[in-house]
């Protein structure tokens, strides 16, 4: 098969890019055709054949700035030129699926959500980017407009790929359509890096096919929490949580709330700013906990943890109902309240967690098993195509 991949944006190496690196490793001819791109953040797809659309690479040169780009993305995704190509396969969270594919191609989506900031977190982007005034009418507007293109296009995917359960009843409340799920990917090197001793258990249960040696650390004890520091995310929560109950607390990212989470921190909190890629699996086996009080559609860093061998403590609400194993790979936590996460971290403490078996579960996860079943859809989705099986 003669395989494009389309992505959204490619400004860093985020989750959305890691699934971009997954479908370019197994499919490593196939150029990737995009809005803009910053090559020199994008890790494994620095060398990629990435085509982006040159008066919008140009703006972005000059801004740095994607997000200002949206309302003239779909435009220019809709000009890229796939004749040729027996199959479009997208990365989408944005705009991706909207790209126009031959009619002798089949276009497969991996939609990481429908566009969340125009169908049902519109209020809470709005803050997050701080949008008033006149200009605040002027958003809406567009994001009224993206709403009808969003819908429209929908119907230009043949087949839709979930990253959730959460996803999917998304995708098929929103666009009226049917899906199948598949985890996003975890990267190997996660499952490699020796799994640390938690300071609150009493031993870890190894059993006799584990060959691995829990590793110790002279770091302190701390819990952790990694993203984006906006509002949704729930950091003053977890800041709130630290203060109350002197936890040793580092959080993992930038973003537009630093200044207010910075200003409600207490001693026992840090800040990490960015964290390098090569950076993280250390950070996270060292951890005794990872902290996620938001709700998400599904998300990767639940996973690096839990391969790492680290339990999560999360909010029990969207994709992370998928990947915690309640009291086994972590703890739900019923209210996105901080007495609610109280309660869960004592309890956290009173649990020996097996940290091998925690990272066992995480397996299915994979990238290798991503990619696997990747192929299997695709592959399947280009007979169905061409034997005329296709329904939507």
């Amino acid at each position: 098969m003669n395989i494009a991949i389309v992505a959204d944006w490619l400004p860093t190496y985020g989750g959305a890019e890691h699934v971009v690196a997954a479908f370019h490793a197994l499919w490593p001819r196939s150029p990737i055709f995009t809005t803009v791109a910053s090559r020199k953040h994008l890790g494994p797809l620095a060398d990629a054949d990435i085509h982006t659309s040159p008066i919008l690479q140009f703006v972005y040169c000059l801004t740095r700035r994607h997000q200002y780009l949206l309302p003239w993305m779909p435009r220019a995704l809709e000009r890229i030129d796939l004749k040729g190509f027996d199959v479009v396969l997208s990365s989408s969270h944005a705009v991706a699926k909207g790209v126009i594919p031959p009619p002798e191609s089949v276009h497969v989506s991996y939609c990481h959500t429908p566009m969340r900031y125009a169908w049902e977190m519109e209020e809470e982007y709005l803050r997050d980017f701080r949008i008033r005034g006149w200009l605040l009418c002027l958003v809406k507007a567009e994001l009224k407009r993206l709403r009808r293109w969003d819908l429209a296009n929908s119907r230009r995917v043949d087949h839709f790929i979930a990253n959730s359960a959460e996803t999917r009843a998304r995708i098929g409340r929103i666009y009226g359509r049917d899906s199948v799920v598949i985890p996003p990917p975890v990267e190997e090197r996660f499952f490699e890096t020796p799994i640390s001793v938690s300071r609150y258990a009493l031993h870890v249960t190894r059993s006799k096919d584990d060959n691995q040696q829990p590793a110790t650390s002279n770091q302190q004890p701390y819990f952790l929490a990694l993203g984006r520091l906006v509002p949704y995310k729930r950091f003053d929560l977890l800041i709130e949580l630290a203060n109350k109950l002197k936890l040793p607390l580092k959080i993992g990212g930038t973003g537009g709330d630093a200044p207010r989470l910075k200003r409600l921190a207490g001693p026992t909190v840090a800040f990490l700013g960015h964290v390098e890629d090569a950076e993280l699996p250390s950070l996270y086996a060292n951890a005794e906990c990872l902290l996620f009080p938001q709700v998400e559609d599904a998300g990767i860093v639940p996973l690096e943890a839990q391969a790492s061998g680290v339990p999560v403590i999360a909010f029990a609400r969207g994709g992370i109902m998928d990947v915690v194993r309640n009291r086994e790979t972590g703890l739900l936590v019923p209210e996105q309240t901080v007495d609610a996460f109280a309660a869960a971290v004592q309890e956290f403490r009173t649990i020996t967690w097996d940290r091998p078996t925690i990272r066992r579960a995480a397996e299915r996860f994979s990238r290798v098993n991503f990619q696997q079943r990747i192929r299997e859809e695709v592959r399947a989705a280009y007979e169905r195509f061409h034997s005329g099986s296709f329904k939507l």
